[in-house]
């Protein structure tokens, strides 16, 4: 499936899989995806990638030097570079996530609220995403620690799989 792209983007779908897989499976992941679960059930590990997305937006100084406006920006050209590329679903979003500026958003409750509403809308299924922020609000502490415990040992997997990849490992 892989060999239809270039090396970087064949890199980058691994590594994001990797990611995806590896948070999955992470014990403090698993503890915050607990939390939620009485209420928001099978939507929980969604709201749990959300929250650390914005505490990753919230803390970003502590992780990089490069601004987080101007790192966003760049990932909307490289994806604007690549939209030839992407899946059909990202191809209709992109523009949204763009325009909203999601990645810096992420920082900010309001739009963290208007990105759980939307979720909301398009499910199926009543997921009561339209109430994460509400509980993360009350729960703010508990999710940054277990977002400051996680983020360095996915630092240092993602730096793993990232090596194995440049030595022809997967």
């Amino acid at each position: 499936m892989f060999d239809q792209y270039n090396g970087g983007i064949r890199t980058g779908v691994f590594l994001h899989r990797a990611i995806d897989t590896y948070t999955d499976q992470h014990e403090v992941v698993r503890n915050s995806v607990a939390r939620l679960q009485p209420v928001f059930l099978k939507f929980s590990p969604v709201i749990v990638d959300i929250y650390f997305d914005h505490f990753l937006a919230v803390n970003w100084t502590d992780y990089s030097s490069m601004e987080l406006s101007a790192f966003s920006a760049g990932v909307y050209k490289v994806l604007i570079k690549n939209f030839s590329n992407l899946p059909p679903r990202s191809k209709r979003i992109l523009p949204w996530m763009i325009a909203q500026n999601w990645l810096t958003g992420y920082a900010n409750l309001y739009d963290l609220q208007r990105v759980f509403n939307g979720m909301s809308r398009r499910t199926r299924f009543d997921s009561g995403m339209e109430y994460a922020v509400d509980f993360l609000k009350e729960n703010y502490r508990d999710f940054e620690d277990d977002f400051r415990l996680f983020f360095p040992d996915l630092e240092k997997e993602s730096a793993r799989v990232l090596a194995n990849l440049k030595n022809g490992f997967s």
